[in-house]
C-alpha cells in the first residue's frame, strides 16, 4: 500500500486556507516528501503525519515557494531525535542551496546527502521507491517526479522445483534475496513468476505542458499536476510565466492515460475553482481539485 497526502495546494504564497504545494508519500515505514515551501511542517502536523520517517525529499526547483520551508523542517526533524541520514534530490546546485538555507539550521543530529540532477531523465531507487526525475519547462531548471512501487511476481513452487532450488532457501528468495549455497548462486527470479502491476504516482508543478510529462506520467494511478490558472483568458499569462491552465493539465492526463488526476498549485487570485471543473472533466473525466490534506491509500490490484 502507498499512502498519498497532498499537504498544500497554493502557488506563490501561502494563504489562510491553503499551504504551499507539497506532497508526502508513505510506504513500508519510510516517507518521501516532494517540495517544502513555507508552512510545510504546519501542513504535516495538520495532516496528523510524522516528521521522523521522512527519508527522502525531492525538490522540483529552487523558487522560494517550493523550498523555503526547508530550514524549519530540518530543525523539527532534528528535534524529533532523528539520526538516520536524509537524502535530498534536486536540480544542479542543490548542495549550494541547501548549505545556504542551513545557515539558520547549522547543527543537526543526522547527515544530509544531496543528489544533484543534471540529465533530462534520471532514475534512482531508495527504500523501495523507484524514482524517475524528468525535466519540465519552467523559467528556471525544474523537474517533475514519478514514484513507483514495484511488485514482484508470485512465488512459484513449480519454478522452484524445476530449477532444484533447496526448500530451505525458498522464503529468502521470495523476499528478494540472492543466496549462495554450496558454490551455487540462487536468485529470486528462479522462484518467482512474472512481475505484477505495481503502483505509480506522478507529480508535476511549475511547467508548460510538454511531452516529457506525458511520457513520465504514462499509466499512473495518480497524476498530481499544477493548474495555476483556471480562467481561459489567462492562457497568455500561463505561457508568459511558464505555468499551466486546468485544461492543459487535463489534456496531459488524458494523453498519458492516467487513472486519476488531482489539480494543485492554484494562483492566489483563484477564488472559486469548483466552477471550472465541469469543463475540465470534459477533457479528462476523472479530474479532481486538490485540497490541503487530501489523501488516498493506493493498493495493489488483487490477483
Amino acid at each position: 500500500m502507498l499512502d498519498v497526502c497532498l499537504l498544500g495546494t497554493a502557488g506563490m504564497m501561502p494563504l489562510p486556507y491553503r499551504w504551499l504545494t507539497s506532497l508526502m508519500l508513505r510506504y513500508n515505514g519510510s516517507s518521501l516528501l516532494i517540495d517544502c515551501g513555507e508552512g510545510t511542517q504546519i501542513a504535516i502536523k495538520e495532516a496528523g503525519l510524522s516528521f521522523k520517517p521522512i527519508d527522502i525529499l525531492c525538490v522540483t526547483h529552487f523558487h522560494a515557494d517550493h523550498i523555503s520551508g526547508l530550514p524549519g523542517l530540518l530543525l523539527t526533524m532534528g528535534n524529533a531525535e532523528r539520526t538516520e541520514p536524509l537524502t535530498i534530490i534536486g536540480p544542479k546546485g542543490l548542495a549550494r542551496v541547501v548549505s545556504a538555507l542551513r545557515t539558520i539550521a547549522p547543527e543537526l543530529p543526522f547527515e544530509i546527502n544531496c543528489i544533484e540532477l543534471e540529465q533530462p531523465d534520471e532514475y534512482l531507487e531508495i527504500n523501495g521507491y523507484h524514482i524517475h526525475a524528468f525535466r519540465v519547462r519552467h523559467n528556471v531548471v525544474c523537474y517533475g517526479y514519478s514514484v513507483e512501487i514495484h511488485r514482484a511476481g508470485r512465488f512459484s513452487v513449480e519454478r522452484a522445483k524445476e530449477q532444484n532450488v533447496p526448500l530451505s532457501l525458498w522464503s529468502r528468495l521470495q523476499k528478494g534475496e540472492t543466496v549462495e549455497m554450496d558454490g551455487v548462486i540462487y536468485e529470486p527470479q528462479m522462484v518467482l513468476g512474472p512481475a505484477r502491476k505495481g503502483l505509480k504516482v506522478t507529480y508535476c508543478t511549475d511547467s508548460r505542458p510538454v511531452d516529457s510529462i506525458v511520457e513520465a506520467a504514462r499509466k499512473s494511478d495518480l497524476f498530481i499536476c499544477e493548474g495555476m490558472y483556471a480562467e481561459k483568458e489567462k492562457l497568455a499569462k500561463a505561457k508568459q510565466y511558464k505555468h499551466m491552465t486546468f485544461y492543459e493539465a487535463a489534456d496531459l492526463a488524458a494523453r498519458a492515460e492516467v487513472s486519476e488526476m488531482w489539480l494543485t498549485h492554484f494562483s492566489p487570485s483563484l477564488v472559486n475553482a469548483k466552477e471550472y471543473m465541469p469543463k475540465v472533466r470534459e477533457i479528462f473525466e476523472n479530474s479532481h481539485l486538490g485540497k490541503d490534506g487530501k489523501s488516498v491509500d493506493l493498493s495493489f490490484e488483487e490477483d
